[in-house]
């Protein structure tokens, strides 16, 4: 049997193979080949010939020799052979080899597809082995094609050290990217003409557009679909950011900032470190909820000013009046519009509904009794399962006019919503109204777990008796079940929607809705309670999530905790309001890995200042934890001792409560610190650091053990004993190996790589800075990433390859730059390596390639960074 020519292209590049049909698909294949061709890959395309698909046998050979299977779909099944069953589209997908990824893009609409592809669709989302994902647009579809070959490359990098655990997959396009916009779980009705309108203004140079209306209008809903629209117009984009939980313009910097994914690592002021992200870029940003906030809108001036390539949609009830904003009033829906909304909305809960002749005219009333709402709409649709129109518009039109549902003064539309919501709660049961109001206490959404535990302590507590007799978690059964009965007739009923996020149910709700429930719950005196038992279930959800954080549960923790930072924001700042200031340290200590990681520590300083500027006295071990948070980020900022000084009273406090893992954290903060000096005092953050890597050995931690061995080798890089740094380094990957803890595990990798420079084992360096990229990736670390580049930097400067350490340096400078982490200390050399290679280089070389890295997004960057180099 003879076997297929080996297909190589001239540097060795990995290979993929793009299958789909040709005449309807030409712009998307332009643009997939554009999208592999900048990550430095080879497309492998059939685009010419005699025949509609090439032969048979050639196409396996190309398969066999390819990657990566990346298929395109449409419409169109393609054409089928003579002595063919099927077409070559399918075949190709029928021969792909089994091991080979599979990256599947289908696009929509698609209002004429042929039976047999939808037949061959089918099949395809049943693999279990593909990647399924829909595209609209050919640029859409290149981002899509970019984001998940670099996840692939992060994934599938071929390293001899590199063991990643399936928890902590890469997955670059979640978590280092911002927050790209919504997709809502219904379509907009009747909104063209608006969001022409609010594209041609953004087209037309606006760069602050204010949409405002009342709650419940659709604001939020054209500003995404507008923003949709004109996002093709910004090279960075569209970012969504969601204010409705923060109350304090204080506050408002860092919900941007969190959207930009700049993290606030308490180093630099962040609005700081949002200019910078911000001066170089063309990006809209999309301020939703923008009213209870109105104090903040000179900032946004500030950064229209700073930034000359940024715009801004922001929505609220309110106009900001401040200087370039140009309002646009969102206004009722029209009648045939609002009419078309009713019959959209009264489908999911009755899809046999219709407008016919005897119904058309009470649907008209009741949709010009609600104003034209969208919200108030949809609130009435949800009843036509029980209710005929003309009995829904009697009930409306007995009871809105007696409602009141809020301040007289508000607008008319805004009382007509309100009373809407009113009504629907009237509809419902005493238990159904009860659990809707204590669900007023979350902030960002919430699992049906969290809406057990607070709902059904409700039950238990409405009695101030009952308060504290249960213990956290544990809910009876039965209480569990009404609530869940109950709030799935809040989702009937379109006060709650729900949504999947990683096959866990989420539930939010609009914020008007929101506001009304928690204005229910504060005026039947249930607001302190309810908010009480909402931070309970964080502190234990807290509490769950410590030791997995620390090994192989941290992908699925990190995503969880994020999916719920809005709530332990409200958990924790109900705690510090309370001046309860025990279990707000608690809190906070629980998830110093989380808030670490995705860069919050310094916001949690401010958390844990209040505390120590009460006045009031501590307990040792709140104490303890109030100095480590307030002390660890300032390491690097000692010129008196003072911080070192209070982190070894932070270790002391944990001594005395015999608390030997928070004693181990302290020491390594108080190591850092002693390390960081003018004079660093490696001899005695030895002695600290050995005491630390004790305890947390004692403890059985595998965590910190690794941890310590880091220190431990900073220690012996200081004393410049390399060899014993590589040790302690190879020590501490093995560990975090074993225990698939990847926040350690990129930590160590990443310091070995320095350490096998050191010792001269530069392609051993390569592996190990390649690892700390693809761990770092996994979890969305940005200063990971930002470290990982720059090591490799140093490795293909250290070859004589200008371009790439150059691109791989500018990448990682502006990565730093544009998620805040640039102002802080760093642990890396590469410049050195840089400075030698510019002295031996064309002038101008090198500087041109950072140029050229900079403009990298991330997911090229870590493409770039885990592609073999070239051999010159």
């Amino acid at each position: 049997m003879s076997h297929p020519q080996v297909i190589r292209t001239p540097d060795q590049r990995l290979r993929i193979f793009v299958s789909s049909t040709l005449q309807e698909l030409a712009a998307e294949r332009r643009a997939a080949r554009t999208a592999i061709e900048r990550l430095h890959l080879a497309p492998v395309m059939f685009e010419l010939g005699a025949r509609p698909h090439p032969p048979r046998q050639l196409y396996r050979a190309y398969l066999e020799q390819s990657d990566v299977f990346l298929g395109l779909y449409w419409e169109r099944y393609g054409w089928v052979a003579p002595d063919e069953d099927v077409s070559g589209l399918e075949d190709e997908y029928n021969l792909c080899p089994p091991e080979l990824p599979r990256l599947l893009y289908v696009k929509s609409p698609a209002t004429d597809r042929e039976p047999k592809l939808a037949t061959l669709l089918a099949r395809i989302r049943d693999d279990d082995r593909a990647a399924y994902k829909y595209f609209e647009t050919a640029k859409e579809l290149a981002q899509l094609i970019e984001n998940d070959l670099a996840t692939l490359l992060a994934e599938r990098f071929d390293q001899s050290r590199a063991v990643v655990t399936a928890d902590v997959a890469s997955d670059a396009d979640r978590v280092v990217e911002p927050v790209r916009l919504p997709v809502p779980l219904t379509g907009l009705v009747g909104r063209e003409d608006d969001v022409a309108a609010i594209v041609d203004r953004l087209a037309h140079g606006t760069r602050f557009v204010t949409l405002a209306g009342p709650g419940g209008i659709g604001k939020s809903r054209l500003a995404i679909a507008a923003a949709r629209a004109a996002a093709q117009e910004f090279d960075d984009g569209a970012v969504f950011v969601d204010l409705s939980a923060v109350y304090d313009p204080q506050r408002v910097p860092n919900r941007i900032a969190q959207a930009l994914g700049v993290r606030d690592t308490g180093d630099a002021p962040v609005l700081d470190n949002l200019v910078t992200a911000l001066r170089d870029r063309r990006i809209l940003l999309v301020l939703d909820n923008f009213e209870q906030v109105l104090d903040a809108a000179p900032l946004l001036t500030g950064l229209l000013a700073a930034a000359p390539g940024l715009a801004m949609l922001v929505t609220s009830r309110a106009l900001l009046r401040v200087s370039a904003e140009q309002s646009y009033e969102v206004g009722p829906l029209a009648e045939d519009s609002s009419v078309s909304l009713f019959v959209e909305r009264a489908h999911a809960v009755k899809p046999d509904f219709e407008i016919t002749p005897e119904n058309r005219d009470a649907v008209t009333r009741i949709c010009a009794a609600l104003d034209g709402a969208p919200l108030a709409i949809e609130l009435a649709a949800a009843r036509i399962r029980v209710l005929s129109p003309a009995e829904l518009l009697d009930r409306l039109d007995r009871r809105l006019s007696v409602l009141v549902g809020g301040s007289r003064d508000l607008p008319e539309r805004q009382q007509t919503i309100r009373r809407t919501i009113e009504w629907s709660t009237q509809l419902l049961t005493p238990e159904q109204r009860r659990l809707l109001s204590r669900l007023g206490v979350f902030e960002g959404g919430f699992t049906l777990e969290a809406a057990e535990f607070v709902g059904a302590d409700g039950d238990s507590t409405d009695d101030d008796s009952a308060d504290g007799d249960r213990p956290d978690g544990d809910t009876a059964d039965g209480d569990r079940s009404d609530v869940l009965s109950d709030l799935a007739v809040l989702v009937d009923s379109s006060l709650v929607s729900q949504h999947d996020s990683d096959d866990r149910p989420r539930f939010t709700m609009q914020a008007i809705v929101r506001e009304y429930a928690r204005e229910q719950l504060a005026s039947g005196g249930g607001l302190t309670a309810a908010q009480d038992a909402h931070a309970r279930y964080f502190i234990d959800l807290g509490s769950r999530a410590r030791l997995p954080l620390k090994a192989g549960g941290q992908r699925e923790w990190m995503q969880r905790l994020g999916d719920e930072r809005d709530n332990l924001r409200a958990a924790e700042r109900y705690l510090l309001d309370s001046r309860d200031w025990d279990r707000a340290a608690q809190l906070a200590f629980n998830l110093f890995l989380y808030f670490w990681v995705i860069g919050l520590l310094g916001e949690v300083r401010t958390w844990m200042d209040e505390p120590l500027e009460s006045g009031d006295a501590l307990q040792d071990r709140t104490r303890a934890i109030a100095l480590y948070f307030t002390r660890t980020i300032r390491f690097w900022k000692d010129p008196d001792g003072r911080v070192a000084a209070d982190l070894s009273e932070s270790a002391d406090l944990f001594q005395q409560c015999a608390d030997r893992t928070g004693e181990a954290m302290a020491l390594i903060s108080l190591a850092l610190a002693l390390m960081a000096g003018e004079k660093p005092d490696a001899e005695r953050a030895a002695e600290v650091m050995e005491r630390s890597l004790t305890l947390f050995r004692d403890t059985h931690d595998i965590w910190g053990e690794s941890m310590a061995l880091v220190l431990l080798g900073r220690v012996a890089l200081l004393r410049q004993e390399v060899r014993t740094a590589f040790e302690r380094f190879d020590e501490s990957l093995a560990l975090t190996q074993r225990s698939g803890d990847a926040v350690g595990g990129r930590i160590a990798a990443y310091h070995l790589g320095w350490a096998h420079l050191l010792l001269g084992s530069p392609q051993d360096a390569r592996k190990d800075f390649a690892l700390s990229v693809t761990l770092s990736t996994s979890l969305g670390h940005i200063e990971g990433i930002a470290y990982g580049l720059e090591g490799l930097a140093a490795v293909a400067a250290l070859a004589g390859d200008v371009d790439r350490a150059g691109r791989l340096a500018g990448a990682a400078h502006a990565l730093r730059e544009r998620s805040g982490t640039h102002n802080g200390p760093t642990f890396t050399f590469h410049q050195r390596y840089l400075d030698r290679l510019a002295a031996v280089s064309p002038p101008g070389r090198l500087a041109a390639a950072v140029a050229e890295g900079r403009e990298l997004g991330v997911e090229q960057a870590v493409a770039e960074a885990l592609t073999e180099p070239s051999l010159n």
